[in-house]
């Protein structure tokens, strides 16, 4: 299963490190590319020279619309958020949702309220905890 995270609201001056943090823990955990809503050189750099060290095929693009890919990803929309359904409840449902090859895009907001529309337009609204 092919798993993409986008990464809304990041603060390229103020959240380098908890935006690295996502992406390296979702590379460790097998996803192929992190999307980064705001454009981040030294966040790209950084990841890609982790990737070039330890290997592997994980990507890195930042500066994305955000919209314009919750729009054409025709996979499962995964949004993470304390609000969901518990994750063990929705772990089998998404990789059913998702069947072959539809993949996976999780979507990790950050400071900041994540707009509704994320929530409506997400197949799954997953909490992995109730804390924020």
């Amino acid at each position: 299963m092919n798993v993409t995270v986008l990464r809304i609201n990041h603060r390229p001056t103020r959240d380098k490190r908890i935006t690295t943090h996502v992406a390296l823990t979702a590379r460790a955990f097998g996803a192929s590319t992190i999307l980064v809503d705001q454009r981040d050189e030294e966040l790209e750099d950084t990841i890609r020279d982790t990737v070039y060290r330890f290997g592997g095929d994980f990507r890195i693009e930042s500066g994305v619309d955000p919209h314009r890919v919750m729009r054409e990803f025709s996979g499962v929309k995964v949004h993470l958020t304390m609000y969901g359904i518990p994750v063990d409840q929705a772990v089998g449902r998404i990789r059913e949702a998702a069947g072959g090859d539809r993949g996976v895009l999780v979507v990790v907001g950050g400071a900041s309220k994540v707009p509704r529309e994320y929530y409506e337009a997400s197949d799954f609204n997953v909490a992995v905890t109730n804390q924020p």
